[in-house]
């Protein structure tokens, strides 16, 4: 069963299990602002769910690939769709504090 870590808490799931569903069933919310009411509830089409993952999971999917091209995501800032990314091993889970979940200047300091 693999283990998610975010922030201070651990969270188990079935292998295969989709990262945003699980994140959503242990309180946690992938979507920052208002964008926890207004998302694309995980066909990978609005980028709001992103996050960095340490760990070992697949490369970009073509849905990934795209979103994360369009900016303010870069794909260069290694972040990933939590709505297309299957929980395969433990891995640990960063979001950031910005509306699409990018690293926003202060986050740095």
């Amino acid at each position: 069963m693999p283990e998610i870590s975010y922030g201070n808490r651990k969270i188990y799931c079935e292998q295969g299990a989709n990262l945003r569903e699980v994140l959503i069933a242990h309180g946690i919310c992938p979507h920052n602002g208002q964008s926890r009411y207004v998302n694309c509830m995980g066909s990978g089409s609005c980028g709001t769910c992103a996050v960095k993952i340490i760990g070992k999971i697949p490369p970009l999917n073509e849905k990934e690939q795209s979103r994360l091209a369009v900016p303010p995501h870069r794909l260069s800032n290694g972040l990933r769709l939590s709505c297309q990314i299957k929980v395969e091993n433990d891995l640990q889970v960063i979001k950031y504090g910005g509306f699409w979940g990018h690293e926003i200047p202060e986050e740095k300091a």
